[in-house]
């Protein structure tokens, strides 16, 4: 969600071989969440930048190459095909029930919503009457509320160099179409999930190094909130144990209680993204850098 720092650095990183990385941490714990024998799958490397995948009700995987302002389709098959060319910049990603997909269009600092026939409804213009500073991630709940971040990353698409909001706040859009803040005590917050019973959120705070645990109440609201882990993540995901995985390095697994269970390096500068794809819930999807893979798993996403 931050490729254009990404992009100018070179030389960070070192690339070992799939086999070796997996050798090393494939097992954590008494059970492995990764299926046995899995190895890390590469899909493709021909993007520039890619981000935000999400699955819709059949388990196909919808994702962004954000430089190039496109959204691509991964389907059931091992089919790639391209879903929207001139896609408002979109960066993170969320199926609601009515599989609608919720975008963070970063282009013109909006959130939009792209139905079933590829048309658009802009749900989200401004904060009182005040353009945001570039939506990054999103998630929906059971219950239609949708909570996104909205950090500052400046963008070279982008004619002003300054956020318009000095506040980097976490969001909800309700279903009456009103946006509230709910919290603004952030560095830069980034990635987002929920838990599937629609009971608790997640929100990271990438420039403090930390990821937050709220409980949602009836009305959408947030209480309790509390430090659940001193990581930072861009995109996040969450299992069916209510394991949430964290990016960046890699993708680093937690449990529910906030207990580091997992690491999966990945060969890439930075893990942007991942969610659970396929027929049964169980391919972990992972957007990469320049790169997308899949990852076989022995549990299951939620959605």
């Amino acid at each position: 969600m931050f490729y254009l720092k990404l992009l100018a650095v070179t030389g960070i990183c070192c690339f070992f071989t799939c086999e070796y990385l997996f050798a090393q941490s494939a097992s954590v714990g008494e059970k492995s969440l990764i299926a046995p024998q899995a190895e890390l799958k590469l899909i493709d490397d021909h993007f520039a930048f890619t981000e935000g995948p999400s699955v819709d009700k059949r388990g196909n995987v919808y994702f962004t190459d954000q430089p190039n302002n496109r959204i691509w389709k991964y389907d059931t098959y091992g089919k790639l095909s391209l879903f929207m060319d001139n896609a408002g910049r979109a960066n993170g990603m969320f199926f609601d029930k009515k599989g609608q997909l919720i975008v963070c269009a970063d282009e013109q600092n909006q959130l939009w919503r792209i139905k079933k026939d590829r048309s658009v409804d802009t749900l989200v213009l401004h904060y009182q009457d005040t353009l945001l500073n570039g939506p990054n991630d999103v998630w929906v709940s059971p219950r239609d509320f949708i909570y996104f971040t909205d950090p500052y990353y400046q963008r070279d698409y982008w004619t002003r160099e300054q956020q318009n909001l000095l506040v980097r706040a976490l969001y909800l859009y309700t279903p009456e179409g009103k946006v509230i803040r709910l919290d603004g005590d952030f560095k830069q917050p980034n990635g987002i999930i929920g838990s599937a019973d629609g009971k608790l959120l997640y929100v990271a705070d990438i420039g403090d190094n930390k990821t937050y645990r709220y409980s949602i109440q009836q009305d959408g609201s947030l209480t309790d909130k509390a430090l659940f882990v001193n990581q930072g993540s861009d995109g996040m995901t969450i299992d069916e144990h209510g394991n949430v995985y964290l990016t960046g390095d890699g993708v680093t697994v937690y449990d529910r209680w906030g207990k580091k269970i997992n690491h999966i390096p990945v060969p890439a500068k930075w893990t942007a993204n991942v969610c659970f794809g396929g027929k049964k819930r169980d391919q972990l999807f992972i957007t990469a850098s320049e790169s997308v893979y899949t990852l076989k798993m022995a549990v299951k996403g939620v959605q």
